[in-house]
This record gives C-alpha cells, structure tokens and sequence, in this order.
C-alpha cells in the first residue's frame, strides 16, 4: 500500500510539472489552413500571415486583418475595413499547443470570456 501512494504521488508530480511545448514562432508567417466552429457550425478558411497583416479566404470573400503580436504565442487581429460594428471587434488569438505542422488555439473578441477552439495547418 505505501508502494502504490508514492507511485501515485510521483506521477501527479510529473504530470503536474508537465508541460506541452509551443513552437508558436513556427507560424508567425506562411500559408495556412484552419478549422473551427462558430455557433455550432464548422468552418473552415485559408489565410496568409505576414509579421503583421492577414489575408483570409472564407466563403469566397477575401478580408483583411492587422495583426499585433502580444507574445510569440498570442495576437490580437483587427479587421482594416470592417462593414459593421460587429467587425469593428478585434479578436484576440492564443496558440495552444503546436505540433510539426499544425496548432491548436482558442479566440474571442476581444474583453470577452466566451473563448472557441479550433486548428490550424501550415500549407506551404
């Protein structure tokens, strides 16, 4: 029985220690793929990323962002020619996890606590 507590104690230590690494400077800049849901619907669109500008196809229609990098994990998009209030809303994104050519991340407006999920691959 003693065993078996500092078998359990010394696993939840290392599962408590660990912690997935984000290679977020990986997508900084390319093309890309992504996937979500918005209202229980999935979506998907394609986008060029710049250091500082995105270039989105969704629907047929082309939009464009500026993009402020807050750390090299997170960034805030804000729509450079919104056609109503609800576009004015800058959207704040958060890469989760990474993998060789894909990440995981979680977005909403910005000052808004209802945050969605979704994914993302890097196509070039």
């Amino acid at each position: 029985m003693k065993n078996y507590i500092t078998l359990l104690s010394l696993s939840f230590l290392f599962i408590g220690c660990y912690q997935q690494e984000r290679n977020c400077k990986d997508f900084k800049t390319g093309k890309f793929r992504a996937e979500y849901e918005i209202d229980g619907k999935k979506q998907a669109s394609t986008f060029e990323r710049t250091e500082n500008l995105e270039i989105e196809n969704f629907g047929g229609k082309t939009d464009s962002a500026s993009i402020r990098w807050v750390n090299d994990c997170e960034y805030v998009m804000q729509k450079i020619n919104p056609k109503n209030m609800q576009e004015k809303k800058a959207v704040s994104i958060k890469i989760l996890t990474t993998n060789a050519n894909s990440y995981t991340f979680e977005f909403s407006l910005v000052g808004d606590t209802k945050k969605q999920k979704g994914t993302v691959t890097k196509i070039d």
